[in-house]
């Protein structure tokens, strides 16, 4: 069965479905677009000081630092490096703990890995012994992500770190997508080398507002880094993209404006949730699982005829009813709660 990324559709109205930075990236990033010139289009970019700011912003060397077209060429990369060599009759393995990110399984897939879900337990536990159990010789890459999409909730430290020892010949691959809402990084110990097979992936999406400009990063040693380097296009990202990634990481005021944000409208979110019996999950990062039951095919309906969309997730494992709904600016919450609200109510009566 292929398992390829099934993208949604994004056109129009207000977008709480695909986790984007809903107040846009910084002004001070449209200034420096606006400043390139045509001679800049027309010549193969210089990525220095895009790497010197990454590594600044991670507190890494730039040589722990591999800059990628979007967090999903990372994770392609990873799979590459990682499962390369597969044999038919024998392919090399992939672990992915479910739900996941859809992007796991289609890179594995792509590339001729043999896929293997370790479906969710009761609300999610995270089980080391699940995925020690499911480790094979043939196991190549595990991937994991700190927060997880779509259910917000975080793995402690030292888990990823078993995880990690469980399966010494495959690389760890932790996606941290949307660590800069939870605070919490593993980028020093996948650095350092302290915890040897680990390697991190990073966005500028979605803190930085930066999606439409596909900026990702990969956060390893250098040994680890090696075998993709080789495998990278040379001129990954674009013009812009590498122009804007300096001026957005120092732009830390309207960086700390949007997690502000996010914070009071995950609030909201639970506070409108919570009055109408909705069960969800406190998340991590800049979105909400919920779960509406029967009443998500009416709510999904509903808000899309008021122009709002939401993520339907009740094909993912242990998600049968849910619903992710984007956390972003306060504006575009109070706007979502009052219409959830709204069905809600309508509902019970």
């Amino acid at each position: 069965m292929s398992r390829e990324y099934q993208r949604p559709l994004a056109t129009g109205g207000l977008r709480l479905h695909l986790n984007e930075n809903t107040g846009g990236c910084s002004p001070r990033v449209m200034e420096a677009l606006r400043a390139l010139t045509r001679e800049d289009a027309a010549i193969y970019p210089d990525y220095e000081r895009a790497i010197d700011a990454a590594a600044a912003r991670f507190r890494v060397r730039a040589d722990n630092v591999l800059l990628t077209n979007g967090l999903d060429e990372g994770i392609l990369l990873a799979a590459v490096v990682s499962l390369r060599g597969s044999a038919p009759g024998d392919p090399l393995e992939a672990l992915i703990v479910q739900p996941a990110f859809d992007m796991y399984a289609a890179c594995a897939d792509a590339v001729g890995g043999r896929i293997v879900d370790i479906p969710p337990l009761s609300e999610f536990f995270f089980s080391v012994q699940r995925i020690a159990e499911a480790v094979t010789p043939n196991t190549r890459i595990i991937f994991l992500a700190n927060p997880n999409n779509p259910t917000g909730l975080s793995i402690h430290r030292d888990t990823v770190a078993a995880v990690a020892r469980a399966a010494p010949q495959a690389l760890v691959f932790l996606d941290e997508a949307y660590a800069d809402f939870s605070g919490e990084t593993m980028m020093p110990q996948a650095a350092s080398g302290e915890i040897p097979n680990l390697i991190v992936g990073r966005t500028f999406a979605k803190a930085y507002g930066l999606a439409g400009l596909r900026i990702g990063a990969l956060v390893a040693t250098p040994e680890i880094l090696m075998p993709m380097r080789r495998a990278i296009p040379p001129y990954s990202l674009n013009v812009f993209a590498a122009a804007a990634l300096p001026v957005a990481v120092e732009d830390e005021e309207y960086y700390e404006w949007y997690l502000s944000e996010v914070r009071g409208s995950k609030k909201l979110l639970y506070d409108v949730l919570t009055r109408n019996a909705v069960r969800f999950w406190p998340s991590d990062g800049n979105f909400v699982l919920s779960c509406f039951g029967e009443q998500l095919g009416m709510v999904l309906e509903e808000l899309a005829a008021r122009g709002i969309m939401i993520r339907d997730r009740s094909g993912d494992p242990g998600c049968a009813g849910c619903a992710r709904i984007t956390a972003g600016v306060l504006e575009h919450t109070r706007r979502v709660a009052a219409v959830l609200e709204e069905v809600l109510c309508g509902a019970r009566r």
